[in-house]
């Protein structure tokens, strides 16, 4: 068996380059598979968390079931009737702190929780807009628009298609999601909540002055 000038058999230095081959195309098949990977990001702590953010210390007391949304809505993307069954165009909201609140005559929490929503628009007349959008059906209507007479200032809306607890991704009534002045979901609360309470106060107090 013949030695080079290196002092290396020829067996030797084919197995060397053998060798290095291997590596090479080991690595060209690693890194293939890394690349062709779907990569996979994870949200920050602060987003994918509902009681996370800016928002989060006013849930407690009356707003304990405060939720900061994870996957915020935009008001735009809302449609549904005024008390005349025409068409709302959300858009003249825009510049308004907006409190979108779904609400049936036949759910008791919400029959509860509409006095203090009267008072929260009462207390904001001009920077606060409560929209409390009726789940009845068309029979029952005229019942809803009873209800609300007596819970002035409020006026009735109503969803004819029920499609705004899809929309919204509210699962049960009453559901409420709050708007800042730009029309970017700053959070909502699933279930009753005490819209007179010092933490919804403290809550419309820090919306209105975004």
């Amino acid at each position: 068996m013949g030695v080079g000038p290196d002092g290396k058999t020829k067996a030797g230095r084919l197995a060397l380059w053998l060798g290095l081959a291997v590596v090479a195309i080991l690595g060209v098949g690693l890194g293939f598979l890394y690349l062709s990977k779907p990569l996979e990001f994870k949200a920050p702590a602060a987003l994918a968390s509902p009681s996370a953010g800016a928002w989060a210390k006013y849930a407690k007391g009356g707003m304990s079931k405060l939720e900061v949304a994870a996957r915020p809505s935009k008001l735009a993307d809302l449609a549904f009737n005024d008390a005349d069954g025409k068409p709302v165009d959300v858009a003249r909201f825009r510049g308004k702190v907006v409190v979108v609140n779904l609400w049936a005559t036949w759910c008791a929490p919400c029959v509860i929780e509409m006095p203090t929503l009267a008072a929260l628009q009462r207390a904001y007349p001009d920077d606060v807009v409560v929209l409390a959008v009726s789940m009845d059906t068309l029979e029952r209507i005229p019942n809803a628009r009873d209800f609300l007479g007596v819970h002035e200032p409020l006026s009735l809306y109503h969803d004819p298609r029920f499609a705004l607890p899809s929309a919204l991704g509210i699962k049960g009534l009453p559901g409420t999601v709050l708007y800042d002045r730009e029309g970017r979901e700053v959070a909502r609360v699933m279930g009753e909540a005490d819209w007179v309470s010092p933490e919804a106060r403290a809550l419309l107090d820090a919306l209105v002055k975004a």
